[in-house]
């Protein structure tokens, strides 16, 4: 073979993305049913399938989610005409309010929101956000004592409060009313405010159930200013704040979430508050026709059959919401229809992660200011820092994801399956953004992740991500005794110890971790919305997935799959993305896409054949627009020869076979990568081939090899006779 072997894959490395594909369950019928009904195509029928639509009602309040009538939130929030009372009497009275924010996008909209409304309405408010890096999350004595010390007679958390049992305790024994407004988890054990706002309190069935902190925030300064009867000018303002707090936060778009942040994305592009201006101007986002759909920050980068129910007839437009009289909390007014809207992933990549990195390693005041002034060239000072912020944010999280992976890598690993959680702790990391590597290291590995770093020598400090089958705050819950203060939800939360606790917290984490978990489980889900082909890809059906928006949690981007197509072109471009041109063959006619693979470095090359799993993006370029395929998933095709260089086997692949009256030895050689196959003939030379690649080379070792051209027949049919060898040997085995 040939003397000098290619230097070993790193064992970090993957060689294709460790995912388990859920494909929803097809219900063509039904599907029909739904696309006769909305003047949709069949494939849009089954995403609303498996958005939990299971009647034609249901169909068209999603479609159409102004046509819901709500119940008055009033009716739903057991505290809510309490704590608008509070808060009346203290505007009347001129008595001192003081909000306690959080540094998260969450926690800050939610304080400007509350800040603006109640300084419109003729309180006397101040705020104060604890620091991450000396307080950590949430309402604390401290701040408790000092808006004592300043007159402050009510205070008004967001966004936090609900498990702060001790601070509001005190703030009770100083005399002070408290009203929690609040979305995290409910703890066993209330703290004694006197109104507590949480949507976790209500029923279940509520669609007001899945609101962010600033959703709470939102209802109660609307329905503040209509017992005040002073609603003009505040209901735009606040709704922008409310759609860039929900989607930062990643809240479900579902029930009024889906509703106002539709209203809300709409608004932005010419919202009046300088601050969303100068971050929608400092963000590069452009508002988009409605129908268009971009990328987002991620993306540095004949005729097809028309997918309509009667191919006779257009799609027609999706009717524009309108606004419902009735509806508790009333809809802006626009005195001209605006054609143009940002869409999800404006906010979610771009516009979300810049004032997010403020929470996380700036100063929060800094944010407060941007989303509060009314002067534009202060907010633009703003948005300037956290766009600076935001890049120092993105180095630390490269940094600290490769160090944290070197460490799991050298530690950890091989014992994943059998604790099935990842509890990765070191010093000197910035917990600012731990909790953003601890979602990369999930997307890696498929388990949950609690990451943490010292603080000091006797105290850790960490955030925790879940995977769908394991709940995050339940799993601190089940350590409390070894921890200080944790809160959190399903899928994501954080927490405090002593140091000296680290060892039993890894075991009780990995008890809990057994007790919901199977090994099946270990691995990154990807859910499949439904089977493409290349020939139904085109902008009818883009126009068409537009009505599902917006997009988000529990309303994901639509998945297709498309079976066994072939890798044309790819290269690294940027970051480590993966840029490729695939192709499929429909009969005689040959269909083309393009693609790209972000930060998939680790699996380059990809194999000529694959199975792929993406989503549909737009591509704006020199005044054209084209669709594109952003891969989420790929698999080697069931019937593909090329699963001999990927599936691990009990022992090395060798074989001996005979073609054209010849005698070969040939081999498949995993710990190369790219895998390698290697022929050789009687004399001694060797001829390598390469998963991806069409040159290979001939020889007797390295060093004398002379590329070849592996598409030629001589050489393909030799390859082809190896790998049919390799096939029967691996199937022996």
């Amino acid at each position: 073979m040939l003397a000098q072997p290619l230097p070993e894959h790193s064992p970090s490395s993957q060689r294709l993305p460790n995912q388990r594909w859920q494909i929803y369950p097809q219900k063509p019928e039904f599907a029909k049913e739904l696309a006769l009904a909305t003047n949709l195509s069949p494939i849009v029928g089954q995403i609303l399938i498996n958005r939990g639509i299971a009647t034609l009602e249901q169909a068209q309040a999603f479609l159409n989610p102004e046509s819901l009538d709500l119940p008055s939130p009033l009716a739903e929030f057991p505290d809510l005409a309490l704590s608008v009372e509070l808060l009346a009497e203290a505007i009347a009275s001129q008595s001192k309010i003081a909000i306690c924010g959080d540094y998260d996008a969450d926690g800050m909209t939610s304080t400007a929101l509350l800040w603006r409304s109640l300084r419109s309405l003729g309180a006397q408010v101040d705020y104060a956000i604890p620091s991450r890096m000396h307080e950590g999350y949430g309402i604390n004595q401290r701040i408790v004592e000092e808006f004592k010390s300043e007159g402050v007679e009510l205070i008004l958390t967001v966004d936090n409060g609900i498990s702060a049992f001790e601070p509001i305790a005190r703030a009770r024994e100083l005399g002070l009313k408290v009203i929690i407004t609040d979305h995290h988890d409910i703890p066993q054990k209330l703290p004694p405010a006197n109104a507590i706002l949480n949507p976790k309190l209500i029923a279940e069935s509520s669609p007001y159930r899945g609101i962010a902190g600033v959703g709470v925030a939102y209802i109660l300064a609307v329905c503040l200013a209509q017992k005040l009867g002073n609603t003009k000018g505040l209901i735009q303002p606040m709704l922008a704040l409310f759609t860039l707090g929900t989607i930062a936060d990643l809240a479900p778009l579902t029930g009024v979430n889906r509703r106002w942040v539709k209203r809300g994305l709409k608004l932005l592009p010419k919202s009046q508050l300088p601050g969303i201006q100068a971050l929608i101007q400092v963000g590069g986002v452009q508002a988009r026709e409605a129908g268009g759909r971009g990328q987002g920050e991620q993306g540095e980068q004949g005729e097809q059959r028309r997918f309509y129910p009667n191919p006779q007839s257009p799609i027609p437009s999706p009717q524009s919401p309108v606004p419902n009289p009735q509806s508790p909390i009333p809809s802006p007014q626009s005195p001209v229809p605006n054609p143009q809207s940002l869409k999800p992933e404006d906010i979610g990549f771009r516009l979300g992660p810049r004032i997010n990195a403020i929470g996380r390693i700036g100063d929060p005041q800094t944010v407060i200011e941007l989303l509060t002034t009314d002067d534009m060239s202060l907010a633009l000072a703003r948005a300037i820092q956290c766009e600076q912020v935001n890049t120092t944010r993105q180095q630390l999280c490269q940094q600290i994801e490769q160090e944290a992976i070197a460490f799991v890598e050298a530690e950890f690993l091989s014992s994943l399956q059998q604790n099935r959680v990842l509890v990765v702790v070191q010093p000197n990391w910035h917990h600012g953004v731990i909790g953003i590597v601890a979602s990369r290291l999930v997307e890696r590995y498929g388990v949950p992740v609690f990451i943490g770093t010292y603080e000091n020598e006797t105290h850790i400090r960490g955030s925790a991500r879940g995977i769908p089958e394991f709940h995050v705050f339940e799993a601190l819950e089940y350590c409390q005794d070894l921890l200080g203060k944790f809160g959190g939800h399903k899928a994501a939360g954080g927490f405090s110890l002593l140091a000296d606790n680290l060892p039993e917290l890894r075991s009780r984490l990995s008890q809990f971790a057994n007790q919901c978990l199977e090994l099946q489980h270990l691995k990154p889900l990807l859910q499949i919305d439904a089977q493409a082909d290349f020939h139904q890809i085109n902008q009818a059906l883009y126009q068409q997935l537009d009505t599902l928006h917006p997009c988000g949690i529990d309303n994901p981007d639509p998945v297709f799959w498309t079976a066994n197509v072939r890798v044309v072109e790819q290269q690294i471009v940027g970051k480590g993305h993966i840029k490729l041109t695939l192709s499929q063959n429909m009969g005689q006619q040959e269909y083309r896409m393009k693609a790209i693979a972000w930060r998939w470095r680790d699996y380059y090359p990809l194999p000529p054949r694959l199975d792929i799993a993406y989503k549909l993006r737009e591509n704006h370029f020199n005044g054209k627009t084209t669709l594109e395929i952003e891969l989420v998933g790929v698999r080697l095709p069931k019937e593909s020869p090329f699963n001999l260089f990927y599936q691990p086997s009990p022992q090395p692949l060798r074989t001996s076979f005979h073609h054209n009256q010849r005698q070969y030895t040939c081999g498949i050689y995993q710990n190369i990568s790219p895998p390698e196959l290697r022929i050789k003939n009687s004399e001694g030379k060797v001829l390598m081939m390469r998963v991806g690649s069409k040159i290979g080379l001939l020889g007797t070792s390295r060093e004398d090899a002379l590329e070849v051209d592996l598409s030629l027949p001589r050489y393909d049919c030799i390859i082809q006779a190896a790998i049919q060898a390799l096939l029967v040997v691996s199937a022996e085995c």
